[in-house]
This record gives C-alpha cells, structure tokens and sequence, in this order.
C-alpha cells in the first residue's frame, strides 16, 4: 500500500466521524476543565480536529462569553461539554443553542430525554457518554446522535473498565450513530486499530494538556513531561454505599487529601447533615479548585493533576497541530506498513 493509498484508507476509515463533526480528522479534544478553553479548543479544530469547550461548573453568562471569545478566533466546528449535575444544565444548554452551537456532548450521567429533544429540537447534535453496551442502545432510544465510550485509562473521572473491554463490547453491535473512543489514546496506531474495529474516531485530552496554546501552567506541563503512565492513578472509593466517581490523576498530596476529604463527606452524610447529591457536588467543588491551583497557579503538589494513562507518551511541548499530524501521519505509517494490503 502506498501512502497516498493509506491516507485514503484512513479517510474511507473515519469518514462517517468527518460527515458528523464537520472537521478533516475525527480526532476530538477531551473536555477538561480550566484546560479546554477558548485558546486550546480553536487550536484544536483550526488543526483539523474537533475541539470541545469544558463548560464545567461555569454559570451559563461565563459559559456564553467563552462561546462568544471562541466563535471570534476560529470558523472551524467545535462543540461544548456540558456537565448533567450542573444544577443550572437547562440554562447552560440554552445559552448553547443561543449561539447556535453544532454539537453538545453530556457528561457524567445518564442525561433525561427532554435534555436531549431540547438540544435536538434547537439544532444542535448530541453526544453521549456510554459506560456498557445497554445504556448505549438506551441513549440511542432516547435520540443521542452519536456516543463516547472511555475507558478507565482516562484522566478526570472515570469509570471501572478498560477502553479495549469497552470498545470490544459495544462497537460490534452500535451501528446506528457514530461512536467515538476514548481513554489511554495517545498514538496513531491506536487510533486506526479502533477505527477498523468500528469507530467514527477518537477522543484525547492528555496529549493535549502540552500544547502550546495551553494554559496550563508550566509547571503542570512539566509535571506530564516527566511523568510515565503508572503515575496517572485513580482515586479509591472509601465507602460503596457513598457512589463517588473514582478520578485519575498523577499522584500527590492532593490525592492524600482528596481521600481525607471524601472520609469528611461521608461523615456528614451519615450523619444526616446533607443529601446525597449536595455530599457529590461537594466533591465535584474539590476537584474544581483543586485542579485550578495546578493548571492555572502551578501548584503541583497540593493541586490536583488529573491526568490519564498516555500522560507517558507526552514528550514535550507542540502546538495542537503538530500533535494532530503526528497523530495522522502515524495512522497513516500504520497502514501503509501492511505489504499486500
């Protein structure tokens, strides 16, 4: 196979992804707080990818002028990431239809029906997270237009199964929407081998977290170049009774505290002081500041480094492009190496 067949095989591989998100390479910016902001999320798509906004515990006017800031600096499609348990969701999806934005992605739960029509009927294509094969047709019922599936190789939080369990799981049997993985990608070669076993494309975050238009700190740049993927740990769970989302980050003595915090949470809700879903936000609450304090403040011991496994494969600092086309070009070698083919 020559390169310039590979590159066409590539392209006939993710084209169905192209067709939805509306970009050269279906390669997607995972949303990540304080990170995936206006700057790195246009680097992201003017590279021929599909940047994502992390709206996260943003209020809907913060989220609306960042969409505005974005929308002034690239043409190309992106989407925003809009958080479930975000008490003010409805308006923050308002604010996304306001400014007519092409794609949402829901994060972190199993989202309503009417969130969904509201996006859909305002224009807007949704993406959902789909953590097993049965609440993937579920969200295909409910009019998800194309889903996610992250492994726990992820940063941030994440679920309990690898991407490979995931990905042999799910793709073999969801052909109704494009479907998008994620979790411990950090190279070209696994991109194409999910693409061949049915994906639309994939997603990364922690390759991005270097990039020159990042605003990461540069301490918190540093930390990810010199680590490797057995640093990128996840959070434990303290008590089953008490569902917190494990989160993976490189470990510190935020994790240390994190786990001291979670027992002083637990505390209280079996204490009766607060309800279930005030003790969860509370913990969302500590991951957001805590993750401020890194990103932006450079502190990178008492902040939290959400990272995830592929953090090994960061090397040092690229613009998005150039992470982008090592990417493709690495895809590409990967196809053009099969003599025969």
């Amino acid at each position: 196979m020559t390169v310039a067949e590979a590159r066409a095989r590539l392209d006939r591989l993710w084209h169905r992804g192209q067709e939805f998100l509306g970009c050269e390479y279906t390669i997607l910016g995972g949303a990540m707080t304080w990170l995936s902001e206006h700057n790195l999320v246009a680097a992201i798509s003017d590279g021929g990818g599909f940047g994502v906004l992390a709206c996260g515990s943003m209020t809907p006017d913060l989220l609306g002028q960042e969409i505005d800031r974005l929308a002034e600096i690239t043409e190309k499609p992106f989407g925003v990431n809009l958080i479930l348990m975000h008490p003010e969701l409805d308006a923050l999806a308002d604010v996304c239809l306001e400014r007519k934005v092409g794609h949402v992605v829901l994060a972190g739960g199993m989202p309503r029906k009417g969130i969904i029509e509201k996006l859909k009927q305002g224009g807007a294509r949704v993406l959902c997270f789909a953590p097993t094969l049965k609440l993937a047709g579920k969200l295909v019922k409910l009019g998800a237009d194309a889903l996610i599936i992250e492994g726990m190789e992820a940063g941030g939080h994440i679920g309990s199964v690898s991407t490979s369990v995931l990905a042999q799981e799910i793709l073999p049997h969801i052909h109704d929407v494009p479907v998008f993985v994620a979790g411990g990608i950090g190279r070209g070669e696994a991109i194409v081998s999910y693409l061949e076993m049915g994906a639309s494309g994939c997603q990364l975050g922690t390759r991005f977290v270097c990039a020159k238009e990042s605003i990461a700190h540069l301490n918190f740049k540093q930390a990810f170049i010199r680590a490797n993927s057995r640093d990128a740990v996840a959070s434990v769970q303290l008590d089953p009774r008490f569902p917190v989302i494990p989160v993976r980050a490189l470990a510190n003595k935020s994790s240390q505290r994190f786990t001291e915090f979670q027992r002083e949470v637990i505390d209280r809700y079996n204490c009766h002081e607060i309800e279930l879903k005030d003790a969860q936000l509370e913990i969302e609450h500590f991951w957001a500041g805590a993750l401020r304090s890194a990103v932006i403040d450079g502190d990178v011991e008492n902040g939290s480094m959400m990272a995830g496994q592929s953090v090994g494969m960061v090397k040092e600092e690229q613009s998005a492009a150039e992470i982008i086309l090592e990417l493709v070009d690495e895809a590409v070698q990967t196809l053009d190496s099969r003599e025969g083919a």
